[in-house]
This record gives C-alpha cells, sequence and structure tokens, in this order.
C-alpha cells in the first residue's frame, strides 16, 4: 500500500490445542512489494500462523487486518478470495490434467452448451506465465513436472486468483541450485508487481538473500521482527533457539574400523553403473552430486528396494540378496528415506506406531505387541531427538515437517542398525534440530556405526563426511576426504568440470 499500510497483518494472535499454546500474542505485517521471511524452529508456531492466515482455522483471539480493516477468514476459499494464496512445499496438484487445468480447476471458460473452451483456458494461463516470464507449455501434463515446475503452476494458480499475498512454505527444500535461482527470479517479477510475500524457510543464506524483513518465532512467541539487513546469521539463529548455538557440525572423528559395507560392479540400466567403494566401520562417506545423478538410486538399490541388475553387495563378509529388504534388515542395514511423507512414514498411525514399525517383531508378547514397550522406545528417542509433540499418540500427520522426520530416524535407529542409509537427513529440519542431529549421527559413528549419506546441502557433506563419493550421471567420477574438500572441488566434479582439479578416481 502506497500509504505505509500493510496488505495482511494479525494483531496480537493466539492460538491453543488442547492445553497446548501453539501462538501467543503474535503480530506480524505483510507490505506489498516486500519478502517477508517467517523464521523459527520446528514446532515455533510458523504452520500455525500460516493456516489462520490461510482461513484454514480460526484465532482464539486477536484478529486480521487486510488493507488496515478487520477481517474474519472462516475457510481457505475466503481468504483466497480476499488475495491470500499459500504454495506449500509439497504442491497438491492433478498429475494427469494439464497444466492449464491444474491452474484453472472448476473456473474454465466456457463455450456453448457449457462446454470448456480450451483453446482460450491455454491462451489464459500462458499470459501469466509470460508476466512471470516462465517458459511451461499450459497444455502439458502435470506429471513429469519436477518439483519446480509444479510449483510454478502453482504460483501462476495463485495469480488466476489475483492474489496479493503469497505464503511460501519451504519452496526450495527439493530444488537444485539451478531450480531455486528461476524461483527466486519469479519471486522477484512478483515483488515489482506490488505483492507481498512470505517466506518460510530453514535456509538462512536464502532469507538474507531474498528477503527485506524478519520475523523469528520461538516457542508459539514472536521473539523480535524487523529489517534484514540489521541482523547477522549468527544472531538469527540466538533468536530462534534461544541460545548460543553450538557448532553446526561435528568434530572430526578418529580412524576408522573395519570394512563394513562392501559394494562391487553395482548396476541399473540407465540409472546408474559401475558403482564401486566400501564404507568402514565408524565412517560417514557422502554420495554428492547433481539431483539425478542417481544417488538415492544406489541407495535404495543396496538396500533391495529397487531391483539391481548387476553387481554384489556385502555386509560385513556376508552377501546381501539383490531386491531382499528384510534381509537387509537382518543383516544390520537400515534406510532413511528422501521422501519421509511417501516411503517413511504411515501418516495417519500414531507417533509410536510410526516409530516402532521396523522393531514390532520384537515387542511381540504372543500375537500381540507390547505398548508399554511401544511407549518406552518411543519416548527414548522422542527424548534423544528432542522430538516436539502433544501426546505420543496423536497422528504423525499432526506433526511439522521436521518433527516427522525425526520420527523416520527414530524407527530406524531403534533396530540398533551397523550400517545406516540415510538420504536427505535433514531436509525440512530447522537449524537448531540439525546441529543436534548432525551431532547425534558423528555420536553413532564414534560408536562403530558405518554411515552412508546422499545430501544436497554442501556444508553438510564437507563438514559430516569423512569421505566424498561424487555422482555424475550414474557413475562415481570422483572421491575426496572431507576435510580437504570445498563446495567448488565438488561441484566441478558434479558438473564435469574437474579437469583443473587433476585425475579423478577411475570407477571402474
Amino acid at each position: 500500500m502506497t500509504d505505509g499500510t500493510p496488505i495482511l497483518a494479525t494483531v496480537g494472535v493466539s492460538k491453543s490445542f488442547g492445553g497446548a499454546v501453539a501462538l501467543r500474542d503474535v503480530s506480524l505485517a505483510l507490505h506489498g512489494g516486500e519478502a517477508h521471511a517467517l523464521l523459527g524452529e520446528n514446532g515455533a508456531g510458523k504452520s500455525t500462523l500460516v493456516r489462520i492466515l490461510a482461513g484454514v482455522i480460526e484465532p482464539d483471539s486477536g484478529h486480521i487486518l487486510l488493507n488496515g480493516r478487520k477481517q474474519i477468514f472462516r475457510n481457505p476459499a475466503e481468504a483466497r478470495d480476499a488475495g491470500v494464496a499459500v504454495i506449500y512445499q509439497e504442491p497438491t496438484l492433478f498429475p494427469d490434467l494439464s497444466i492449464a487445468e491444474n491452474v484453472l480447476i472448476g473456473r474454465q471458460p466456457r463455450r456453448s452448451w457449457g462446454r470448456i473452451d480450451h483453446r482460450r483456458s491455454t491462451a489464459m494461463v500462458a499470459a501469466l506465465f509470460a508476466g512471470l516470464g516462465v517458459a511451461l507449455d499450459p497444455a502439458r501434463l502435470v506429471r513429469g513436472l519436477s518439483i519446480a515446475g509444479q510449483q510454478l503452476v502453482e504460483i501462476a494458480k495463485a495469480l488466476s486468483y489475483e492474489a496479493r499475498v503469497l505464503i511460501m512454505d519451504e519452496p526450495t527444500a527439493a530444488l537444485t541450485g539451478e531450480e531455486t535461482a528461476r524461483l527466486f527470479a519469479v519471486v522477484r517479477r512478483l515483488l515489482n508487481q506490488g505483492v507481498a510475500i512470505l517466506f518460510i524457510t530453514h535456509r538462512l543464506e536464502e532469507a538474507f538473500a531474498e528477503c527485506q524483513r524478519l520475523t523469528v518465532l520461538r516457542d508459539g512467541a514472536l521473539v523480535d521482527s524487523g529489517p534484514i539487513a540489521g541482523y547477522t546469521p549468527s544472531q538469527v539463529v540466538r533468536l530462534m533457539v534461544g541460545r548460543v548455538l553450538e557448532t553446526l557440525y561435528p568434530p572430526r572423528r578418529g580412524e576408522r574400523g573395519a570394512p563394513a559395507l562392501t559394494v562391487r560392479g553395482l548396476s541399473a540400466a540407465g540409472v546408474y553403473a559401475g558403482i564401486d567403494f566400501d564404507l568402514h566401520q565408524g565412517e560417514i562417506v557422502a554420495l554428492a552430486g547433481l539431483v539425478g545423478a542417481g544417488r538415492s538410486e544406489v541407495l535404495r538399490g543396496i538396500f533391495g528396494i529397487d531391483q539391481r541388475e548387476g553387481g554384489t553387495v556385502h555386509a560385513f563378509g556376508r552377501e546381501i540378496p539383490p531386491g531382499d529388504p528384510r534381509a537387509a534388515m537382518r543383516m544390520g542395514l537400515a534406510l532413511v528415506p528422501e521422501d519421509r511423507r511417501q516411503q517413511g512414514l504411515v501418516l495417519d498411525l500414531s507417533i509410536i506406531r510410526n516409530a516402532t514399525l521396523a522393531v514390532l517383531r520384537q515387542l511381540r508378547r504372543g500375537p500381540f505387541s507390547s505398548p508399554a514397550k511401544e511407549r518406552a522406545i518411543t519416548a527414548e528417542w522422542a527424548s534423544r531427538l528432542k522430538l516436539k509433540f502433544r501426546r505420543l499418540s496423536d497422528a504423525v500427520a499432526t506433526l511439522s515437517g521436521g518433527n516427522q522426520q525425526k520420527v523416520v530416524l527414530s524407527k530406524w535407529l531403534a533396530t540398533a542398525p551397523r550400517i545406516l542409509l540415510i538420504d536427505e537427513p535433514t531436509r525440512g529440519i530447522d537449524v537448531g534440530a540439525k546441529a543436534e542431529l548432525h551431532h547425534l549421527i558423528a555420536g553413532l559413528a564414534r560408536q562403530e556405526l558405518a554411515v552412508l549419506m546422499v545430501s544436497s546441502e554442501l556444508p553438510e557433506v564437507l563438514g559430516m563426511a569423512d569421505r566424498i563419493l561424487v555422482m555424475r550421471e550414474g557413475r562415481i567420477v570422483g572421491e575426496m576426504g572431507g576435510a580437504l574438500a570445498s563446495e567448488e572441488s565438488v561441484m566441478a566434479l558434479a558438473t564435469g568440470q574437474e579437469g583443473a582439479l587433476g585425475p579423478a578416481r577411475d570407477p571402474a
């Protein structure tokens, strides 16, 4: 607004669920043409505030101002009609409909006899993409689009409702660097058009690069807010966690032990080939590379979720039969998958049941499992991982994304694995929880756990790994010690620019 009035604001908003206070007297103002970072640990109240702004829930006290006037959003449709749109971390589109159909669903222009005018729909969406500077074909199906592409479709949908406030929840969590750059180019175009953007992220470097203001929540309360230029990342971390954070990455570990995992000639047609490496007890090895290099697929092939066509995998000298996850588990392997919601959790089940799914056989008394043992195991790992929850009997779907990730971890750590395969371990986890998780993994490695890790965050790879194996187009193209590696050297190998770095290890 030209007079300085925010487009959307909350004034003294509070919200409780049962006896748990989720928000306590929170005031927030979103101005046109400004990107506002909403920061805080998992469970700080960010999701609750977003749900109030989106009309999903109503506050217990306080109110919302829209262009300076009190407003009540009784449901998401009312918020959307008022110009408030939310783009969630995981897009919710219909894969077998076209992009244009997804953008205009339920509102497509009609021809005579009520028939949908597909040509006009396509033209309308093409105009939206042109305004965003996006090269997407409105007529193509959504199925097969990258996460970044799906988010651009969600943005176009929001603008088709003439949204003046855009709330983006962890928009870059699953994107490559190039996809992130393209997304932020679109964000800057929207800011130039006067849209107000609320940006929720755990990546502080993105907040400082792209946002003009910030608000920090902790335990449901607002602890600080102001122009982002007045803060440093370390100050923001202290505000988020309420203490001086210990170093994000633990010190390097000592000597490695005996070989735990031996991989030779692992291949899957069109995905990866000739994968050779050893993983030792007490060692953390990272598979680095660009998205699509085959890193996650190698982990799935080792564990037996995906079939492999060639090669062998041995755990402590015993061969793991291909395509047999149960055998892998019996031999001490555990796999924490990248997609926690689809592959790691049963969202409608309780926290307790999710955390003990992998050890149910050990908890049985006759035909039944022991509820007391289930609760004890869950409580132990909830404490060790600092899980934030109301009741362990609540559905795991009620937790924030970072806390859901902790439940997946607890499920597999409860099996007392000897070899941990972990894919994107801190995706969607706040900086305080990241530090805790890094120290936990390092502590387990000191107890001779062998860890094979996939991470798209290069600082995490460099900070955690004793050795780094770099993959490109399904092959290991280089190996380096974690202490000697740099972001530049890893990316040079990952992108095929390693000529200036000397010879890379021959994967064959």
